[in-house]
């Protein structure tokens, strides 16, 4: 695993990649981040430049998610499937991956992400639209969902 630490409005952000693809992403610097030149490293850390800088909606870096439950995979890959701007409640993800009561388990799930932003836990809030839970702190989740939606609501007007 390689990592690497950039700058972010959001505060650093480390992101590692494995021979498959992006396999981490970590709010802070990480001890053992490096400098050497990487093609998947280099792609993720643009592909989130361009993301913070409203220019990227989509992230195409390849993923490598070896760890997590059958449940927990099930969550992340609906966390990726929610659109650029848009907000699904613990409650509807929980029921699209066949869970209906499992609002809490989805939580936990958000939690263990490996891959935060890119794979976009910041969607996910409290019934009602409530601002809860985020492992990096509700003022980033807060940033992240008023970026995609001023992004949103410009290029819409577009």
């Amino acid at each position: 695993m390689r990592w690497v630490v950039i700058d972010s409005p959001i505060d650093e952000i480390s992101v590692a990649v494995d021979d498959t693809g992006v396999c981490g992403l970590r709010f802070g610097a990480v001890a053992d981040a490096g400098e050497a030149s990487d093609p998947r490293l280099d792609a993720a850390v643009a592909e989130l430049r361009a993301y913070f800088a409203g220019e990227l909606t989509d992230f195409t870096v390849s993923l490598s998610v070896r760890r997590g439950s059958d449940f927990e995979r099930a969550v992340w890959h609906q966390m990726t499937l929610i659109p650029y701007g848009e907000m699904r409640t613990y409650g509807e993800i929980a029921a699209a991956v066949g869970d209906p009561s499992g609002a809490r388990a989805v939580g936990v799930a958000c939690n263990r992400n490996p891959i935060a932003v890119i794979v976009p836990c910041h969607r996910i809030v409290g019934a009602g639209g409530k601002l809860v839970g985020f492992g990096g702190g509700l003022p980033r989740k807060r940033y992240l969902l008023e970026l995609e939606a001023r992004v949103a609501l410009q290029r819409a007007w577009q």
